[in-house]
């Protein structure tokens, strides 16, 4: 018998509002806090003088910015291509028949997402050393010490050379995505194509591609998302350097407010942070979907 009481929009609210105010706190308050600042001449002191939207304007004109907002847009394409490009290769692979011990591969690939970001910089910092890291020893045991170098001081090698542990660290956790989406595909789909002579790559582009690809597209913006703010492994790694070559934005900021004492005009620096990203993600989002509902 089916109860007759229910429940007051009261309660509702009364479970839905400590959530609320809680994610307001952690989230919104952050933001507003530091577009407020922002309009301020701020060493961090006690001591604020109010300009407006000086350092807002200042922003658009600043060179160093921009060049770190390219540095992080390369960042989004190259692990865009690697993270997800890479796991979504490995389910297929998963996916097959002959492969064996599939929850062991899951695991171990999904296992470095898991780590500090600090501790994988570490780790790949003593990869990359020249006096004792993987790469240099490779090169010298195989007699190629013409081609041992400092790697993380190239200028023109840092910046790949640190995106590599970023699409080292996620594609496991993209891979546990995709495979999960993968999972609700009805196998006698698969098993129809087969039967018409469908390969591995055909099932791939023609069949698995088109019925995750609203899965694939949660991880292109998360994966955006992430790389906008990439600070963790370049700090540990590099610091921006040599020069500014892997400078990015959120270093930028951290440099500028607690190295430089620039408070007011990093904080508007991570409202712009912020506004670039959400127009990357929403534009990013935009044509992805107006692509896929043309190809329909």
């Amino acid at each position: 018998m089916k109860s007759s009481i229910k429940p007051k929009p009261v309660v509702f609210v009364s479970y839905l509002l400590l959530p609320f105010l809680l994610y307001s706190f952690v989230v919104f308050v952050p933001i507003i806090l530091a577009g407020y600042y922002g309009c301020f001449e701020w060493s961090g002191g006690p001591n604020k003088k109010f300009i407006g939207l000086e350092n807002y304007i200042q922003l658009f004109g600043d060179k160093e910015f921009f060049r770190a907002l390219g540095n992080n847009i390369y960042l989004v394409v190259v692990c865009v291509l690697g993270q997800i490009g890479l796991a979504f290769l490995l389910a297929m692979m998963l996916g097959g028949r002959r492969i064996r011990f599939k929850g062991f591969h899951r695991t171990m690939s999904f296992f470095p997402s898991v780590l500090s970001a600090v501790v994988i910089g570490f780790i790949w910092t003593m990869i990359y050393d020249y006096n004792y890291g993987l790469f240099n020893t490779v090169l010298r045991g195989i007699g190629l010490e013409d081609k041992v170098q400092p790697w993380l001081a190239n200028e023109k090698l840092a910046l790949p050379l640190v995106a590599l542990p970023l699409i080292w660290q996620y594609i496991g956790y993209y891979l546990i995505i995709i495979t999960s989406s993968m999972a609700a595909i009805d196998p006698q789909i698969f098993e129809m194509a087969e039967i018409d002579g469908a390969t591995g790559w055909k099932k791939a582009r023609y069949i698995t591609l088109p019925l995750v690809k609203n899965t694939l597209l949660v991880c292109v913006t998360l994966c955006i998302a992430g790389n906008m703010k990439a600070f963790d492994h370049i700090y540990v790694m590099t610091g921006g350097g040599p020069g500014t070559t892997t400078n990015v934005m959120a270093m930028y900021a951290y440099n500028t407010s607690f190295i430089s004492y620039k408070m007011g005009y990093g904080s508007a620096m991570s409202i712009g942070i912020l506004a670039v990203s959400l127009l990357l993600v929403g534009g990013i989002r935009g044509l992805l979907g107006r692509a896929s509902k043309e190809k329909e």
